[in-house]
């Protein structure tokens, strides 16, 4: 199943094609994860290398600097993104992890790429995703080439947490923001794409609809599930055998699950709880709101806000090598520790 980038995005669509003939050096596409970002930069930068062109300003599809495009070796195209992201590394027993991080060595190989311009007398594009996946290193090398691009450069930096840049980088990209689309206009669109319980999965991704359809196509569906049932159980959670469950998903899966996805899990929970402590209506478990407001009353406001914050340093701890097993009976205990009288 696939969803429709350009019926998703229509305006910013729109505002992008008339930025052809002035464009900056640096655009930073900032909103909240899976709101089709990526996919949408990816046909902006395949639409300004094209040389034939469709009448409605995307790619044709057809011409020679479309094939290449789509194989993945223009001659005037790189992609920086973590090696975890790349379909071509994999991780495999017995080997070193592919990196969660975009390295300073990753941006060193642009400069050759950079310094002898373009090969087809056009643009040399480089898209960065996620920008804050940049350790700081490579942040600090590509920030010298922000200052000073070399002429017919342009690059595209897709972020879900902007925040996280240098800001020196955010100053000198020209930020173009993503809206999270209505409940209804994500739920047809969805529809439209095939997706079954569309609701369910688009409160889960937080309105996101491109993630949405990940998580339900991802087969990762049980982890899930098995996540939210512990969590129920509050106080009473068998914290070592839940992080036990999920570490084995993590290397079942090789590499299709990551420790930051279940993260991410936990700190939606905590939201909703959060939120139902307050009286509000919970806004990503909505199949477990009971139990949610429930376990919401036997929990002192403090803890949860301290929670939260932990939770948050929790997120950025994932993206570095640790034992996951580990880290996850830690985050668990924490979990339930907020039961404790």
């Amino acid at each position: 199943m696939l969803i429709n980038v350009f019926d998703l995005h229509k305006e910013i669509w729109s505002s992008l094609l008339a930025r052809r003939d002035r464009l900056p050096h640096a655009l930073l596409l900032i909103g909240q994860k899976g709101l089709g970002k990526y996919a949408l930069a990816r046909e902006f930068a395949a639409a300004l290398l094209c040389e034939s062109g469709a009448p409605d300003g995307r790619a044709c599809g057809g011409c020679l600097a479309c094939n290449w495009f789509a194989l993945g070796n223009h001659p005037d195209f790189r992609l920086l993104q973590p090696d975890a992201l790349s379909e071509e590394v994999a991780a495999e027993e017995g080997k070193k992890k592919p990196s969660q991080q975009i390295t300073i060595d990753q941006v060193r190989e642009l400069d050759e790429f950079l310094g002898v311009g373009s090969h087809r007398g056009g643009l040399s594009i480089v898209l960065v995703n996620p920008a804050e996946a940049m350790n700081r290193n490579a942040a600090n090398s590509i920030l010298k080439t922000l200052e000073e691009p070399p002429p017919n450069t342009l690059f595209l930096l897709v972020s879900s947490d902007p925040s996280r840049l240098l800001p020196t980088i955010r100053s000198r990209c020209q930020s173009i923001p993503f809206v999270t689309p209505s409940r209804e206009t994500a739920t047809r669109i969805l529809g439209a794409a095939g997706l079954r319980d569309a609701e369910r999965w688009l409160a889960i991704s937080g309105g996101s609809p491109r993630l949405a359809l990940e998580l339900a196509e991802s087969g990762q569906v049980a982890w899930l599930d098995r996540l939210a049932t512990n969590l129920a159980a509050g106080g009473k959670a068998d914290a070592l055998a839940c992080a036990a469950e999920l570490d084995k998903a993590i290397k079942d899966s090789k590499g299709g699950l990551q420790l930051k996805q279940i993260v991410e899990a936990l700190q939606k929970w905590t939201v909703d709880l959060t939120l139902a402590g307050n009286g509000l209506p919970i806004r990503y478990f909505l199949a477990q709101q009971s139990q949610i407001s429930a376990l919401a009353a036997m929990i002192p406001p403090v803890r949860l806000i301290h929670q939260y914050r932990d939770m948050n340093q929790r997120r950025r701890e994932a993206e570095q090598p640790l034992n996951a097993r580990l880290f996850l009976e830690s985050v668990f205990l924490d979990y339930r520790a907020m039961f404790s009288r």
